[in-house]
């Protein structure tokens, strides 16, 4: 049995064991059939430690859990985790016996301070990346992907001091309420982007001998005008941390007085949908921006051919047979392919496109090595596929890597906006625009934004959704952006909060309750007032002063009566919130009891209870009250809510979707993320009541039901009933009783 203790991995710092620390440990059992010169890596809380172990283990923890070589599982103490894989060793690395991953991150980085220093927001990751992966050829490229990104992160934030584009310091997950808007954070010189024709200037931009012409060439095409672009794939919903790229990427030319392309990244035809193209630009537009133009990397595909075949001519691309098991990962094998003749990569990919290959046979790959060690991507592959745009023309179509920097380039984009994810690919955008002396934009990156207890994934989405966890993608429960338009989240909201998060460079991961706040703010400036009972208990009055029905003028805004009232009727019946009567008054309680007075919000009356009514099992139906006018009797200690002559409606109150704040770290939910669904998300009330105000509201109206929270009517609602969606509730009041 091998046993992970915390005093000699858990608290590994700069390659030193400290070794009095308490001793939580994981115990790792070895079999007796154990495969030669095998390795074993542990990984704990980010520290990763590989020992040059012969094993094919078990790891023990209440009951054993079967391994295979390569697979990855994880396990938890009390106090600790480990995640473990296997894999054969090469025999150049079977004598490094302890590597700690992350004192050689730790080296490169302050080997490149002062130019981190120094570019800050401009500096290329990748280049860490491949000096971290030389230093650790052993170690998996993910482990090292996520020390980078975390150290860096760390010295972004702190260390490193804020960058150009960074917002001022704040705890994790908090925002500052006092915020510029976002178009004062893009203008101008705020981010200290290059002005359009002046790429050149950009920290990392190649320079050729035709660089200038191009860029001259560029400007009389734009006029000098910034443009950008966002590209989302159209075979998924935009959730939240879209948002922000949207707000960046239009609002950036905006606040500079420029353009923003919306272009579909439609490369993928086996996933695309007309539903997701059509949702996407609603969201785009829902949230207040206009696309200069709306294209599709498709309206390319006879152009990115033509540069294919004038890639292969100029030696910098090759036909390749290898599958693509054998060269995914950080380390994949070279392709014995690389230095075939020109002239045969020529006929071989004119065969893959007359389709005389078959899926995976064959695929176009470029010649280059890219910033996190990945050799060669691929161009263009094989897919036996209709497209929705050009239908059977093509049985080839292009990746990413090799659409997106060309489309730019084709549209003349001067500022191409990108997550920091993608800035491992910035070199091999700038060589693929040089390899084919075409006009070079320039590639920016910036943090993504996170949200917690919640997931974003299509692929996880897609289970929610096959499962019954959730109805569909606009599930109110869920984060993306027809699901919060349909929850009642207002535009302006999801766009203030992008604005508070700043335009940072690292990444921002955000409480729920932070976005609900700016939700709030809006919202209370937006909705109209409207009275609504859950749990309705019905009061009668006994001597109610007038022979029929009374009308009683509500304001829409009560803080500002000069935008309007409505009416809604008063009579001797009339429905409160159950919860608002108690038939014995504990210390502090200031609603409706016997002896205890309450008033009717905007009716000018108190009411007093003269008889309860019970049914058969003790529970209060009914109340008999009198009432007497507000400006007589003496002041109630509260106000409650009321309706009377009420729609009946449905109202779905919704919560947090999972119970932990990440359910997809298994450290935190081993069992995955369907094994942390909160059962209660999703509360359906099926009768309640609301005032006849709200009777003419369509779909996506909102409404602040008093002392209740603020409600948005969903699509489902139909004539004659009506249904509501808690958008959120209102601000927590630890003086209210």
């Amino acid at each position: 049995t091998l046993t992970v203790e915390a005093s000699n991995i858990f608290t590994v710092q700069k390659g030193r064991s400290e070794s009095n620390t308490r001793r939580e440990r994981v115990e790792v059992q070895l079999p007796a059939k154990i495969p030669p010169r095998t390795a074993l890596s542990i990984q704990v809380l980010r520290k990763e430690v590989t020992l040059s172990v012969p094993v094919l283990l078990t790891i023990t923890q209440n009951e054993a859990v079967r391994t295979e070589m390569g697979e990855y599982r994880s396990v938890s103490g009390a106090n600790i985790s480990a995640r473990y894989s296997l894999k054969p060793l090469p025999a150049a690395g079977r004598e490094q016996a302890v590597t700690d991953g992350a004192e050689p991150v730790e080296a490169v980085i302050g080997e490149h301070r002062a130019e981190l220093l120094a570019e800050r927001y401009r500096f290329n990751v990748g280049l860490l990346m491949g000096e971290a992966r030389s230093r650790l050829r052993w170690a998996d490229g993910k482990s090292i992907k996520n020390e980078v990104d975390l150290q860096v992160g760390a010295r972004a934030a702190g260390r490193l001091g804020s960058g150009p584009c960074s917002a001022p310091s704040l705890p994790a997950g908090e925002v500052g309420t006092e915020t510029r808007s976002l178009l004062e954070q893009l203008r101008g010189e705020a981010l200290k982007f290059h002005k359009p024709g002046e790429n050149y200037k950009t920290e990392g931009y190649v320079v050729t001998p035709n660089t200038m012409a191009l860029l001259k060439h560029h400007l009389t095409i734009t006029g000098g005008q910034v443009r950008t672009r966002f590209p989302p794939e159209p075979n998924g919903i935009l959730h939240i941390g879209h948002a922000k790229a949207i707000n960046f990427n239009f609002g950036y030319a905006k606040a500079n007085g420029g353009v923003c392309f919306l272009r579909y990244d439609d490369t993928n035809p086996e996933k695309e949908e007309e539903k997701y193209f059509t949702a996407i630009r609603e969201m785009v537009e829902w949230l207040g921006y206009q696309p200069y133009a709306v294209t599709h990397a498709s309206d390319y595909f006879d152009q990115l051919y033509t540069w294919a075949l004038e890639l292969i001519r100029r030696g910098q691309a090759y036909v390749c047979h290898q599958k693509v098991e054998e060269i995914k990962g950080h380390n994949p094998p070279p392709s014995p392919w690389r230095d075939r003749p020109v002239e045969e990569s020529l006929l071989l990919f004119e065969d893959m496109r007359k389709g005389k290959f078959g899926e995976g046979e064959a695929t176009l790959r470029m010649k280059l090595v890219m910033e996190d060690g990945k050799m060669d991507p691929v161009a263009y592959r094989v897919k036996f596929t209709p497209h929705h745009r050009s239908g059977d023309k093509w049985c080839i179509y292009p990746t990413y890597d090799y659409t997106h920097c060309l489309c730019d380039s084709i549209e003349h984009i001067t500022h191409s906006l990108c997550t920091k994810e993608f800035q491992a690919r910035r070199s091999s955008y700038f060589w693929l625009c040089n390899a084919l002396d075409v006009y070079c934009p320039v590639q920016w990156e910036y943090g993504r934004l996170n949200l917690l207890y919640t997931v974003v994934s299509k692929r996880k989405i897609i289970r929610l959704v096959e499962t019954g966890a959730v109805r569909d993608w606009d599930d109110p429960r869920l984060f993306t952006l027809t699901a919060l338009r349909r929850r009642g989240f207002p535009p302006e909201a999801i766009n203030n909060f992008c604005a508070r998060v700043g335009v940072t460079v690292a990444q921002a991961t955000m409480e729920p309750h932070l976005l609900e706040a700016c939700v709030r703010e809006v919202l209370n400036e937006q909705a109209p007032r409207a009275m609504a009972v859950l749990e309705p208990l019905k009061v009668t009055i006994t001597n109610f002063p007038a022979p029929k029905a009374l009308e009683v003028l509500v304001p829409n805004f009560p803080a500002d009566e000069s935008r309007g009232f409505h009416k809604v009727p008063f009579q001797p019946t009339v429905y409160i919130e159950e919860t608002d009567f108690r038939e014995e008054v504990d210390k502090g309680y200031k609603r409706l009891a016997p002896g205890q007075p309450v008033g009717l919000r905007h009716a000018g009356y108190v009411i007093a209870v003269q008889n309860i009514i019970k049914d058969a099992s003790g529970r209060v139906i009914e109340l008999e009250v009198t009432c007497t006018k507000s400006d007589v009797a003496e002041k109630p200690k509260a106000f409650i809510h009321w309706v009377s002559e009420p729609l009946v409606c449905e109202v779905r109150l919704y919560e947090r979707l999972f119970l932990h704040k990440n359910p997809e770290d298994p450290s935190e939910v081993p069992g995955g993320f369907l094994s942390d669904l909160n059962p209660d998300s999703l509360r359906v009330v099926r009768s309640a009541l609301v005032d006849s105000s709200v009777l003419s509201a369509r779909p996506f109206d909102k409404f602040q039901f008093e002392r209740l929270g603020y409600f948005s009517v969903d699509p489902d609602s139909e004539e004659g009933k009506m249904v509501f969606n808690r958008t959120v509730t209102l601000k927590e009041d630890p003086g209210k009783a």
